[in-house]
């Protein structure tokens, strides 16, 4: 894909198009090419897009913009960097400290899961994929690192060839943004890309910030096509599968993304412990992003929402409290399994990709009186989706295991917006887009999402493809 010299913008779909992850898009414009985010994909039908050459040369990329720091939105940055990026990465300050963590645990992930898969290859006599060695390491890391721009929420950033960005709060994550990006001087385009919207009325967090006029929106829709389950608050939900699986004389494993999920439960089962609705738990916490992440929490309670600052302010950190256990290392965490009686642990990754839930999950899943209970979205492909979908049986480390365990959800922990809720966002859009891409979802609900918006404002809707390149002509 040759460079442009015209002044007309133009977007490529190279991720999130009738899919969840992978997040990945690329604006031209005046010569100058800006990738806004720069994710992973985790579905096991795309991994290969991860190995597979990026559509133009990282070195012609003038800027990244990271909308936030979970890893199908900034996962690819180090490879990308790896490749030949020079560029700047602009995103706001706490999603640049907390993307330096969570793509170290990313990179050490990749390497430790590509040694185990050459050993176990090894011993298979069998050869395997790319994933026998890391997409990335530690050192591409470092590199990305010292690339990143941090910018404050409302202060116009220049990309080049006369673009601009301004992050606006989206509430989903710490740090999280959608992204404005002018394309030009006076009554130029302006492109908004949703990023992430979260949700109202969620502990931790600021509301989103209404979307901002644009001509295009490009906008997620990976809880497009349904309303959020009511069914009892989240308290109630969690007391009640503690309880259950303590009777039961199980263990409850949580998949759980190190990244503001993570802390919403610890926020959660302070309460339920103050409040003496449950008993005494060991919560082990194994995800060394996770205790930093949480560290970061506790250091940036100016972007934090009225109720937690309060929080902050009458103890030491609404996240930690009697029985929980920060594990660290390799050891502390294959210790867990060999301790008697109920225990709850919250691992990543949120999807059972990698990591050491999937360890976690060996050690329980056969056992009926044990739980595994998801509190995120699980993306079609992934494992934790087969088993949330009540899959008789999962592969584990090259072996095929019953699940006998119960499974439970809690779709109230979701940080992301559903149909209403990203309704509510859009309609601070006051005048008409010309056109609102639908990206970010499974193709069903993206479709789904598409017809509301058409319904609901009268907007021209439509889905993108993957590669699919559109002029934003006046």
């Amino acid at each position: 894909m040759e460079r442009r010299a015209d002044a007309g913008p133009r977007l490529t779909f190279l991720g999130a198009a009738e899919n969840v992850t992978g997040s990945r898009y690329l604006l031209e414009h005046g010569g100058a090419r800006v990738l806004v985010d720069c994710g992973l994909y985790q579905e096991r039908e795309f991994l290969a897009r991860n190995w597979d050459p990026f559509p133009v040369p990282p070195a012609s990329i003038d800027a990244v913009v990271l909308t936030h720091a979970h890893v199908d939105h900034c996962g690819y940055l180090p490879r990308l960097v790896h490749d030949g990026f020079r560029g700047s990465v602009v995103c706001t300050p706490v999603t640049a400290e907390v993307a330096a963590v969570v793509l170290e645990d990313s990179a050490k992930l990749q390497v430790e899961d590509a040694a185990f898969k050459r050993k176990r290859h090894t011993r298979e006599k069998r050869t395997g994929p790319h994933p026998e060695v890391p997409l990335y390491t530690p050192e591409d890391v470092e590199a990305a690192a010292a690339l990143f721009a941090p910018t404050p929420y409302g202060a116009e950033v220049r990309l080049g060839g006369g673009l601009t960005a301004t992050f606006r709060d989206a509430g989903h994550i710490l740090g999280s943004a959608s992204v404005l990006v002018g394309c030009g001087q006076g009554a130029a385009p302006r492109l908004l890309f949703s990023g992430d919207v979260g949700r109202w009325d969620k502990p931790l967090l600021n509301d989103p910030e209404p979307a901002a006029q644009a001509d295009w929106v490009v906008v997620e829709s990976t809880y497009g096509d349904r309303v959020h389950e009511g069914g009892g608050s989240i308290k109630e939900q969690l007391a009640a599968v503690i309880a259950d699986t303590r009777r039961r004389g199980g263990n409850i494993v949580v998949p759980s993304f190190a990244l503001e999920r993570t802390q919403e439960i610890l926020w959660y089962l302070a309460e339920l412990l103050e409040e003496r609705r449950i008993e005494p738990l060991l919560v082990f916490v194994d995800s060394p992003m996770a205790v930093r992440v949480t560290d970061i929490f506790e250091r940036h309670p100016e972007i934090l929402d009225a109720p937690m600052r309060e929080a902050l302010a009458r103890r030491a950190s609404p996240f930690r409290f009697s029985g929980l256990k920060m594990i660290r290392t390799v050891e502390e965490s294959k210790a867990i399994n060999g301790i008697k009686g109920t225990v709850m642990v919250i691992a990543g990754s949120g999807m059972c990709t990698g990591g050491r839930i999937k360890h976690h999950l060996d050690a329980n899943i056969a056992r009926p009186e044990s739980t595994v209970l998801f509190v995120g979205y699980q993306a079609v492909g992934t494992l934790g989706r087969q088993i949330q979908d009540g899959s008789p049986e999962v592969r584990l480390f090259g072996r095929m295991l019953p699940v006998r365990a119960r499974v439970e959800s809690i779709p109230g922990f979701s940080a992301h917006a559903d149909r209403e809720e990203l309704t509510r966002w859009l309609a601070g859009i006051a005048r008409a887009p010309r056109r609102v891409f639908v990206t970010h979802g499974e193709p069903e609900a993206a479709a789904a999402f598409a017809a509301h918006l058409a319904s609901r404002f009268g907007w021209q809707a439509t889905v993108p493809r993957y590669g699919d390149v559109v002029s934003l002509t006046c």
